[in-house]
C-alpha cells in the first residue's frame, strides 16, 4: 500500500475556479498561503499567467510563449494566508470570465543557496518536494545551482525571464539528462547539453553555458519537483490507441495531471484537474503550449480513480498506440494515509 506522510495534500497543492468580476476580489479556501499561481481563462482565448512570490506579485511569464518577463500590477496583488487578492483590472479578472488556477506551497520566504557554484535564491518544501528557485547566469559551461529540496527532482521547469527568443526547457527524468521538453510548443524533446549531461542530485541542477538556462546576466527562474509518494507522481506510459487505455498508478487520486507526448511532435500538454471536472469523465482541457479557450474532448477524457489514472478516449494526444507519454500528477487524496485510511474512487 501506498503510505504516506502526507495525509491531505491540499495542504500544499490545490486547483482553484473562480469567476472574474472586474472589481478587486479575494480568492480564498485554499489551506496554505501560494508561492506559485498558474492561470489560465477558461471561457476565452487568453495567455496562461504564471507568477510566484519569488519574483514577486507583479512579475508575470506565459507558459504559451516565450516572451520575456512581463510587469503588470493589475494581476495578483498579494498572496495571502488562503489564497490572493486579484486587481479589478487584470487580465485574470475580466468580469464574467471563467478561469482555474494550480497553487503550490514552497515556504513562504525565501534563502540565499550557495550548494552551487552559481549563487540561487530558493523557496522550497522538502516535505511536498516543490522548490522555487531563481538565479543570474554566467555563460561558463558545466555550472550547478542549488536547489533546496534534500531529494532528486524528477521534473524542472525553466524560463529565462529576460530573453524573448528562449523557449521553457523542462527537464523530465523520462526523458533524460542529455534532451528537453519546451512547454511552450508541441515538439519531441529536442537533444543539447543544457542539463550538461548530468542527472540532478539531491541538491543541485546540473547547467552547460545555454542561453536559455544559463544566459550572461540574464535571471532564470526554475520550477523543481521531486517525487513525493502518496503525493506527486512524475513518470511515463505508451499508449494503446483504444478506448480501454492504459491505466497509470500514481498512487492517490489524482488533482492534476499533466500530459505531453514525448515519442513525436504536434500534440499539445494537456491540462486536466478535480475542480474543472468534479467527476468522470475528466474531459475538460487547456494545453499549456496554446492560448485558446478550454475546450471538452471526447477523444481525450481520462478518469480518475483512487490510485490513478485511465485514458478513456482514441485520442493521440495522450491514448495513441505505441506512441509515449510523460505526466506530472498531484494528489487530491493518497491511495492510503498514514493510518492506514483508504480513500475512495470518484
Amino acid at each position: 500500500m501506498a503510505y504516506t506522510t502526507i495525509n491531505d495534500p491540499t495542504d500544499y497543492f490545490e486547483s482553484k475556479t473562480y469567476t472574474g468580476t472586474t472589481a478587486d476580489q479575494d480568492i480564498t479556501g485554499l489551506s496554505f498561503q501560494p508561492d506559485f499561481a498558474w492561470f489560465k481563462v477558461r471561457s476565452e482565448v487568453g495567455s496562461h499567467r504564471l507568477q510566484d512570490s519569488v519574483r514577486g506579485t507583479t512579475k508575470v511569464l506565459f507558459s504559451n510563449g516565450t516572451d520575456v518577463e512581463a510587469t503588470d500590477s493589475n494581476l495578483i496583488t498579494s498572496f495571502n494566508s488562503d489564497g490572493y487578492t486579484l486587481k479589478g483590472a487584470g487580465s485574470i479578472n475580466e468580469n464574467t470570465r471563467t478561469y482555474v488556477s494550480w497553487n503550490w506551497l514552497a515556504s513562504n520566504s525565501t534563502a540565499s543557496n550557495t550548494d552551487g557554484s552559481i549563487t540561487s535564491t530558493v523557496s522550497a518544501n522538502t516535505t511536498s518536494g516543490f522548490s522555487i528557485v531563481t538565479w543570474t547566469g554566467n555563460a561558463t559551461a558545466s555550472q550547478s545551482v542549488g536547489h533546496g529540496l534534500g531529494a532528486v527532482p524528477k521534473v524542472i521547469i525553466t524560463k529565462n525571464t529576460d530573453n524573448g527568443s528562449q523557449p521553457w526547457k523542462c527537464y523530465f527524468s523520462e526523458v533524460g539528462n542529455a534532451d528537453y521538453l519546451q512547454l511552450n510548443t508541441t515538439d519531441e524533446p529536442a537533444t543539447s547539453g543544457v542539463w550538461d549531461n548530468t542527472t540532478p542530485s539531491s541538491s543541485l541542477i546540473y547547467i552547460s553555458n545555454d542561453t536559455g538556462i544559463n544566459g550572461s546576466g540574464n535571471t532564470i527562474v526554475a520550477y523543481c519537483f521531486a517525487e513525493k509518494k502518496g503525493f506527486s507522481k512524475f513518470g511515463s506510459y505508451t499508449g494503446n490507441g483504444s478506448a480501454d487505455g492504459p491505466m497509470v498508478y500514481t498512487g492517490f487520486k489524482p488533482a492534476f495531471v499533466i500530459i505531453k507526448q514525448s515519442s513525436a511532435s504536434g500534440q499539445n500538454w494537456f491540462l486536466t484537474d478535480n475542480k474543472r471536472n468534479e467527476f468522470n469523465a475528466v474531459d475538460k482541457l487547456v494545453y499549456a503550449d496554446s492560448s485558446n479557450a478550454e475546450v471538452t474532448s471526447g477523444s481525450h477524457p481520462i478518469d480518475f480513480l483512487s490510485n490513478g489514472f485511465k485514458c478513456k478516449g482514441t485520442g493521440s494526444g495522450n491514448n495513441g498506440s505505441g506512441a509515449t507519454y510523460i505526466y506530472m500528477a498531484f494528489a487530491e487524496s493518497p491511495f492510503t494515509t498514514s493510518t492506514g485510511v483508504p480513500t475512495t474512487a470518484r
